[in-house]
């Protein structure tokens, strides 16, 4: 058992409650949270830690949508267009993979760690990211992707992801979750979500699906038409649609912890749907900019059902969850900085672990203990602009504890 104080305790509660001189108390979950003269009586035989000036405690970060298996890029890829990245993507496919080495992907972990990730939702499209999710620190809930619409082609592609879900399930430890990924509702046969979705459902697992990201998805899907409409002649021989927008969210009926990526081009009907089904949006607003998608309107969504993601290198130039927090806290500019800032750190914590299925996000008795601290650059002076200050001071933080152990 341990005990930690600082200045300032950034609960990330439904009441966005901040514990001035808070401390915890805690190994592998908070066993106590409360002021430090509190803590200090009630524990009056454990030492704590209390951390310098202008410290602040808060759960750990959770990214809950990322593809590693990209990490190598950083100049070689095509923005500004979705098409263009796409077909970009296709053509230098092998030779980035190929890069991402289990050195590399360790080396992207351990950064994002130091800026405060301690859990990730790693989106794997071929099981070559899962070594180095194992040997890291980091809490992972690992995404195996499921991909292809080609009818003649479903066996074989739905034998190779029971075959990464199988390897993944056989490493699962209390850091290491198995779950599964649909990859969008444009490259994935209904046959092949249907037969992914029953395992999902007899085993439990978290389900993660790219939704509506684009225009030309969106046209493609509704109309057949569209910037897909080249590409899917000429790579897939494909002239129609396997599946609309509606007919795909239907499919995911009974799954518990679900999210879905992007959802920009999403109709109020979809949103709605979503939302029936209880399922998170992980908003990526620098990979949404940088393939010059639509910004998703967090108008129409409720503050608890949107968490954010950093999608991966391959469309952004940062893994950093708090690099991510001040794009969206700069991008979304028709919100008040200050009570937007404080649903940013929630989404990035209990949103974020609702969409994983995760006992974390919150500084509260019985919550697993990931924590980190870190240090405001000067005295804060108004108490209620805590969260706001948090996004834009903090590169990296000092004090990382996952699972209790101070990594």
């Amino acid at each position: 058992m341990k005990s930690i104080s600082a200045k300032w305790v950034f609960t990330c509660d439904e009441n966005n409650s901040i514990i001035e001189n808070g401390a915890i108390v805690y190994d592998k979950k908070i066993i106590d949270i409360d002021t430090l003269e509190n803590i200090q009586k009630k524990y009056p035989n454990l030492e704590t830690t209390i951390l310098e000036d202008n410290s602040v405690l808060m759960p750990g970060l959770i990214n809950t949508h990322v593809h590693l298996e990209f990490s190598s890029n950083s100049t070689t890829l095509k923005y500004g267009n979705f098409m263009l990245w796409l077909n970009s993507v296709i053509a230098s496919r092998d030779e980035l993979i190929n890069k991402a080495t289990k050195k590399l992907i360790l080396k992207k972990l351990d950064k994002m760690k130091k800026s405060g990730t301690t859990t990730i939702g790693a989106i794997s499209s071929y099981g070559f990211d899962m070594e180095a999710c194992l040997e890291s620190p980091i809490n992972t809930v690992f995404f195996n992707e499921v991909i292809g619409s080609r009818p003649d082609m479903i066996d074989t592609l739905f034998t190779d992801f029971k075959s990464r879900l199988e390897k993944s399930k056989k490493n699962k430890n209390e850091s290491f979750y198995p779950a599964i990924a649909i990859h969008s509702p444009y490259s994935v046969h209904p046959i092949l979500i249907k037969e992914t979705l029953i395992i999902a459902k007899e085993e439990n697992l978290p389900v993660s699906a790219h939704f509506l990201e684009s225009v030309e998805e969106y046209d493609w899907l509704h109309k057949d038409e569209g910037g897909f409409t080249e590409f899917f002649k000429n790579f897939l021989g494909q002239e129609k649609a396997v599946t609309k927008p509606m007919n795909f969210l239907n499919q995911f009926d009974g799954i518990s912890n679900l999210s879905f990526t992007h959802c920009v081009e999403a109709s109020d009907d979809d949103l709605s749907k979503i939302k029936s089904l209880n399922a998170v949006i992980n908003h990526c607003v620098t990979s949404n900019r940088l393939l010059n998608n639509t910004k998703l309107d967090l108008s129409r969504i409720n503050e608890a059902d949107f968490a954010i993601g950093t999608d991966g290198l391959s469309s952004n130039n940062s893994l950093s969850m708090f690099d991510e927090m001040r794009n969206v806290l700069m991008m979304h500019s028709d919100f008040e900085i200050n009570s937007f800032a404080k649903k940013i750190l929630k989404a990035s914590t209990v949103n974020a672990a609702r969409a994983l299925g995760l006992n974390k996000g919150i500084l509260a008795k019985q919550k697993d203990s990931d924590i980190i601290a870190i240090n405001l650059p000067d005295e804060l002076a108004h108490k209620q602009d805590l969260a706001t200050h948090i996004i834009l001071h903090t590169k990296y933080v000092k004090k990382t504890i996952i699972g209790g152990k101070d990594v």
